[in-house]
């Protein structure tokens, strides 16, 4: 008996340890069918949305430009380009922004999601926004977060000091930014001063 409750001990012990290989399993698997339930939800939540999507007309390439800022947090716009992916039907903008010696430069991607393409390529992103992960080494780190209410993946270069932030607005307009030599609160605080919300 005593060499029984003795073996409870041992293995409780092990289970505990944050960094041996069965906990670290385990949380895995945790991890694992929560991310799978939580795509299953997104799945069936997905359906009706996409629909909706589908129907709606995607913005004009002037739309997109007239909302396009010509500063954002002291940086000015250097470049844009409109409907890239325009003979995919899908509508997009890009655009790249730099302080006075380009020292730093903030990059966005637009992507609406109206339309047949263009609910189409905002799919896969809202799937990945349902999981929730973290990784992280000595040269990187890459996550999901919560913020102002949005699901985000972030990824940050920690050497560089480059960042990059990916999110859906409204379920329907994706975007990513990239901060080159800005660090992950200099990068949000040009996302939030985009105002994407008034493209939709």
């Amino acid at each position: 008996m005593k060499k029984y409750v003795l073996a409870l001990f041992v293995f409780a012990a092990i289970i505990s340890c944050k960094d041996n290989p069965v906990s670290k399993k385990i949380k895995e698997t945790k991890q694992s069918v929560s991310n799978t339930t939580n795509a299953v939800k997104e799945m069936t939540n997905m359906q009706d949305d996409v629909k909706d999507l589908q129907e709606m007309t995607p913005l004009t390439n002037a739309e997109l430009k007239s909302w396009l800022p010509d500063e954002i947090k002291g940086m000015k716009r250097i470049s844009y380009k409109a409907g890239e992916v325009g003979m995919m039907g899908i509508s997009s903008i890009e655009a790249t922004y730099a302080n006075e010696d380009k020292s730093k430069k903030f990059t966005i991607n637009v992507i609406d999601g109206a339309g047949q393409m263009g609910a189409a390529a905002t799919m896969g992103m809202r799937m990945v926004m349902s999981q929730d992960f973290e990784e992280e080494d000595e040269y990187h780190t890459r996550r999901t977060v919560k913020k102002n209410g949005k699901k985000a993946v972030e990824e940050y270069q920690i050497s560089k000091n480059n960042s990059t932030i990916q999110y859906l607005e409204n379920n329907r307009f994706y975007l990513e930014a990239k901060g080159k030599n800005m660090d992950m609160d200099e990068t949000w605080d040009a996302v939030e001063a985009l105002k994407l919300k008034k493209l939709g």
